[in-house]
């Protein structure tokens, strides 16, 4: 029967070396864990970066965690290593034998030295109350506290690593795209102070230096509660620069077409201006020859657009393509407007020749009319065409004198060619 001692009831032969294989096997993987925690390429680097903020004071409690791990490990080789001895002295344990290994296996025989422990340290290891010179544990835990300490290491290593693993390169990739954009925006005039894109570039170069700096310094700041970067300043840092090569695309298109789009406009201003002068010749001509007439005014060309043609040119001439952009973009659609506009007054001042000539055209072609139909010698015809003519061909032209000529000779066509009853009045005499 087992004899009970301060550990309990004492282990057998088979039940200590089960205890002693389970817990050499959790001893190899908890040296093998601190020598990749030792080795891992994360803990290098955050020895020596200069860190700030939030990685700075975890860094600072995962060392000392660190090295409280390695002292409790220490520790929990030599019992162990101590219950190994014992058990090697015979095959056959003898029973105070047995008693001893059960203490050194169960009891609370396993001392560790104690420290004054910062309180970012107390926070990261769980070690709380007042501090001692020494603590007594047992070996399993020895064990829990030290694999609860190196699942919180190897978390903070793990999570700055990842972090510098992601951003840093990517954020060196896009400041050289950056530049090589910026390097091209300068060549076509596209520069801070000049351009808002070149304003854009030059804060988006400042952001991602120190948006680098920042992941190398604080790596932990960019780590999220979903255990990944961080990188949303990086992706709108991305999109920005999307917006930038738009603009500078745009604006090289524009040093492409721009020979061509220079002679559309000439050509478009060219034909508003020749417009509008034709239109004043026609509006002098109206005012001679029709009578009565309300004409409207025709305007001057517009020197603003000669003005912004000839800034353009010059805009071309100095490869100032940023300027240039918009003020074609601008001229391209008041110079159509302006066309418009003068076909527009054109088409108003000389609307009373286009009634005229329809007036000359409608009776030339009566007149027609009566000579097919043999009604040429029609003396009542002959009076009423020779008014209309005399009104449609004299200036200045009286217009509704004119037209209410042209409609009696129509009317006495009519009474010509489809006769009706017998007048009691001699048709001849005038209304």
């Amino acid at each position: 029967m087992a004899v009970a001692g301060p550990s309990g009831p004492a282990m057998s032969r088979e039940d200590v070396d089960r205890a002693l294989a389970r817990l050499g096997a959790e001893h190899e993987a908890i040296e093998s864990s601190l020598l990749a925690l030792q080795d891992h390429s994360g803990r290098r680097l955050l020895e020596g970066a200069g860190l700030t903020g939030t990685t700075k004071e975890r860094w600072a409690a995962t060392e000392q965690a660190i090295s409280l791990l390695w002292a409790h490990f220490d520790a929990y080789t030599d019992a162990l290593a101590s219950a190994r001895a014992l058990r090697r002295r015979r095959r056959w344990p003898t029973q105070s034998e047995l008693n001893e290994l059960t203490d050194l296996l169960r009891g609370s025989g396993v001392t560790v030295a104690g420290s004054v422990l910062p309180d970012t340290v107390t926070s990261l290891t769980g070690l709380t109350g007042p501090a001692r010179l020494s603590e007594q544990l047992s070996l399993d835990e020895l064990l829990e506290r030290m694999n609860g300490w190196y699942a919180q290491a190897i978390e903070m290593v793990s999570a700055a690593d990842a972090v510098w693993s992601a951003l840093p390169a990517r954020i060196d990739l896009l400041s050289a795209e950056v530049q090589r954009v910026r390097s091209l925006a300068h060549s076509i005039g596209v520069r801070p102070g000049a351009h808002p894109s070149g304003d854009d570039l030059e804060e988006l170069i400042t952001g991602l230096a120190a948006l680098r700096e920042q992941v190398i310094s604080d790596p932990l700041a960019f780590w999220t509660a979903g255990r990944r970067p961080d990188t949303a300043r990086y992706d709108e840092a991305g999109r920005t620069l999307e917006d930038i090569r738009r603009e500078v695309d745009a604006v090289l298109h524009v040093r492409d077409d721009v020979d061509e789009r220079l002679h559309r406009l000439r050509d478009v201003i060219s034909r508003a201006d020749r417009t509008l002068t034709e239109a004043r010749s026609a509006r002098g001509e109206v005012l001679a020859k029709i009578a009565a007439s309300e004409v409207p005014a025709v305007s001057t060309p517009s020197a603003a657009l000669h003005e912004q043609l000839n800034a353009a040119v010059e805009y071309r001439r100095s490869a100032q393509w940023h300027r240039l952009s918009p003020l074609l973009d601008s001229l391209e659609e008041h110079a159509d407007d302006e066309l418009l506009r003068a076909r527009d007054s054109l088409t108003a001042v000389t609307a009373p020749l286009a009634v005229r000539a329809e007036l000359r055209g409608r009776l030339d072609a009566y007149r027609a009319k009566v000579s097919r139909h043999g009604a040429g010698e029609d003396l009542l015809l002959i009076e009423r065409y020779d008014q209309a003519r005399r009104l449609l061909w004299s200036a200045p032209c009286d217009l509704r004198a004119a037209e209410h000529a042209v409609l009696r000779y129509q009317q006495a066509v009519a009474e010509v060619l489809v006769p009706g009853p017998p007048a009691p009045a001699d048709r001849r005499e005038g209304p």
